[in-house]
C-alpha cells in the first residue's frame, strides 16, 4: 500500500518495482486498461476485457486472462478493508507489458507477461463539466498513421503526452489530435463524437487513435435512444459546423463541448455552443442509469 492509500499488484504481489529489464519500460512494450468501480463491480468490464484480449493478440502477448481476473477480484473484494481506497467510486489501472526480456528490439526470450493493477480512489469533475460543457482545443502535434497499432491501447503514448504539454492551467478539459494527413481522430484522453442533423458521426480509426470502450458502448446502444451513429472520416471543418460534439471515455463517461477552439493555423477559429446539449445528456442519463446508477 502507497501512502496516499492507493493499492498495487505486480504479479499478483503488493509491490511498487518492476524489472528494470521490463519490456515495458524499454520499449513500451504493452497494453493499459483503466476501470471505473462502482460498488465493488466493473460496469464496462467486458469491453475492456475484449478491448485488453485482442491487444494482445496483435501484440503477441501471451495473458493469462484468469490469473488477471483473480488478482482484479482480489483488489474488488479488498474494497473498505483497511488500506484499500474505501469511495463508492474507484479505479483500476490494468497495465500488461511482455515482461523482462534481453537487451534489443527481438522479443525472443520474452515469454511471461507482467501485471501490474493500481487501485485507487476516484475524484470525479465537478458538475459543470456535465451540465454547462467543457472548452477544448485542436492540438498541433499531429497522429501518426499506423494500422498495425491503430485501435488498440499500447503504452506508446508520446504523441499524446507531447499533444497534452500544448497548454496548462484550467482553461481546457481536453485537446483533440489530427492525423498527418489532418483528418481528425480523438482526444488525447478520449474520443469526440459529432452530432449533425440528430445523427451521431464518430471517426474512422483504422489508420491511427484508440477505439474507446466508452465510444464502443454508445455505438452499440445508440439504437436503443432512436440514434443512429455513422463512423467516417471526419475533417476539422465539420467539426465546426457540427450541432454538438461531445467527449467521452470509460471513466468520466460524457462530457459536452461548449466551445472549440483551433488557433494551431495563421488563423485562429472558434466555435460556441449552448448549453442545452440534447443528445449528450440523453446520453448521460442512460450510462448513468444502466452502467452508474445511484
Amino acid at each position: 500500500m502507497s501512502a496516499n492509500g492507493s493499492t498495487v499488484l505486480v504479479n499478483g504481489v503488493e509491490s511498487s518495482s518492476i524489472s528494470v529489464s521490463d519490456r515495458g519500460l524499454a520499449y513500451g512494450d504493452g497494453l493499459f486498461e483503466t476501470l471505473r468501480i462502482r460498488d465493488k463491480k466493473i460496469p464496462l468490464w467486458s469491453y475492456h476485457q475484449g478491448r485488453l484480449e485482442s491487444g494482445c493478440q496483435r501484440l503477441g502477448i501471451k495473458l493469462d486472462l484468469k490469473t488477471l481476473e483473480s488478482e482484479l477480484q482480489q483488489l474488488l473484494d479488498g474494497i473498505g478493508r483497511p488500506g484499500y481506497p474505501a469511495t463508492r467510486d474507484q479505479l483500476i489501472k490494468i497495465i500488461v507489458t511482455r515482461g523482462p526480456g534481453q537487451r534489443g528490439y527481438s522479443s525472443e526470450g520474452a515469454n511471461n507477461p507482467t501485471r501490474i493493477l493500481f487501485h485507487s480512489e476516484y475524484s470525479a469533475a465537478g458538475p459543470d463539466y456535465y451540465q454547462s460543457g467543457v472548452a477544448v482545443r485542436i492540438c498541433s502535434t499531429p497522429l501518426a498513421l499506423n494500422p498495425s497499432l491503430a485501435g488498440i491501447k499500447h503504452l506508446n503514448r508520446l504523441e499524446q503526452v507531447l499533444a497534452r504539454s500544448e497548454w496548462s492551467g484550467s482553461d481546457y478539459a481536453e485537446g483533440l489530435m489530427c492525423d498527418i494527413q489532418g483528418a481528425a481522430v480523438d482526444g488525447t484522453m478520449s474520443n469526440f463524437i459529432v452530432v449533425k442533423n440528430g445523427q451521431l458521426y464518430a471517426p474512422e480509426l483504422s489508420q491511427a487513435g484508440v477505439e474507446g470502450v466508452m465510444r464502443r458502448y454508445i455505438f452499440e446502444h445508440a439504437n436503443s435512444l432512436g440514434l443512429i451513429f455513422h463512423i467516417k472520416k471526419l475533417t476539422l471543418d465539420e467539426l465546426f459546423s457540427a450541432d454538438e460534439i461531445f467527449i467521452c471515455n470509460s471513466v468520466f463517461g460524457v462530457w459536452p463541448l461548449r466551445s472549440l477552439i483551433d488557433d494551431t493555423d495563421e488563423y485562429s477559429r472558434q466555435r460556441q455552443w449552448s448549453t442545452e446539449f440534447p443528445v449528450a445528456k440523453a446520453l448521460q442519463s442512460s450510462i448513468e442509469l444502466k452502467l452508474f446508477p445511484q
